[in-house]
């Protein structure tokens, strides 16, 4: 059966009350995405140390599936007319086919090259080099599949420098790819921290999966430590925020690794981390950034 699909440009005064007015009136599933994704003006809501938290994002885009026959206009001017949301929000709905979405999805994601040895497979698919470093890991809630060029960064760096029998954070784990691989790629040991509890169930399972010993924390209850390599791939102001945190997790010598930061932004990274570190040039792909250093 096909579906409809309504897609609203919402600001935070009223974003959530009408996430949850479209649920009550016949939306089958909503959710909510910062509107000013992967643009300077992208928002971290989570709360890492430092940095104010929020219950959404400023800018929202929110989408709403409806089943084939729902008057979904009738819906959405309903729903503001209850909670007094005047002009009406910009809006576009359209038509969502019906399909085998796992073969869909499945088909979008296939094993993804990161170097010479290094290559991410989804479980579905037969390693395309048995004999390279194979992480197995399947798309979920999680960020960090690999498919993102933030996560090629990280995962070209590591293998680059990786030599064999360091410890190393990786802080904002998501799937635990970073740390998974470095333990894969010669590291003594992992740890990675992440402040959402399913990211470190994801993480623990991709651990396990991939017969990788790593040791995965939420911010709460994670132990303080000093690693000879810590990377964050999250987002750039949390990285500004969670500066002098990152820092004091690098033991003196030891390298940073900053990702999840459009190349317009480096400069900025780069000025606040050189308090700690000597930062080099920023890589590009993509025009993301990959930022690294080494602690004085």
């Amino acid at each position: 059966m096909p579906w409809l699909t309504l897609s609203i440009q919402a600001d935070a005064s009223y974003a959530e009350a009408l996430s949850e007015a479209l649920l009550e009136t016949g939306a089958l599933a909503v959710d909510m995405l910062d509107a000013d994704a992967d643009t300077p003006d992208e928002q971290a809501i989570f709360g890492e140390p430092g940095e104010p938290t929020s219950a959404v994002w400023q800018h929202n885009l929110v989408n709403a599936l409806f089943e084939n026959d729902a008057d979904v206009t009738g819906i959405l001017q309903a729903c503001c007319a209850k909670l007094s949301i005047s002009p009406q929000p910009e809006h576009r709905i359209e038509p969502l086919p019906e399909n085998d979405w796992v073969r869909l999805t499945q088909s979008q994601f296939d094993p993804i090259r990161i170097s010479e040895r290094l290559w991410i497979v989804p479980t579905w698919h037969e390693p395309s080099d048995p004999k390279a470093i194979n992480i197995a890991l399947d798309p979920g809630l999680a960020f960090g599949t690999g498919s993102h060029p933030t996560t090629r960064l990280c995962l070209r760096w590591l293998d680059t420098h990786i030599k064999g029998g360091e410890s190393v954070l990786d802080y904002g784990c998501g799937s635990g790819i970073l740390a998974i691989a470095a333990m894969k790629l010669g590291a003594a040991n992992a740890v990675g921290i992440d402040i959402d509890p399913q990211a470190v169930i994801a993480s623990r399972d991709n651990a396990e999966a991939n017969a990788v010993r790593a040791d995965f924390f939420t911010t709460e209850n994670a132990p303080a430590l000093q690693s000879d390599i810590v990377v964050a791939n999250i987002l750039t102001n949390p990285l500004r925020a969670l500066a002098p945190v990152l820092a004091s997790s690098a033991k003196r010598s030891g390298r940073i690794v900053l990702s999840g930061i459009l190349a317009e932004q480096a400069d900025d990274v780069i000025r606040i981390y050189s308090e700690w570190f000597d930062m080099a040039p920023a890589i590009l792909d993509e025009g993301w950034a990959c930022l690294s250093g080494i602690k004085r």
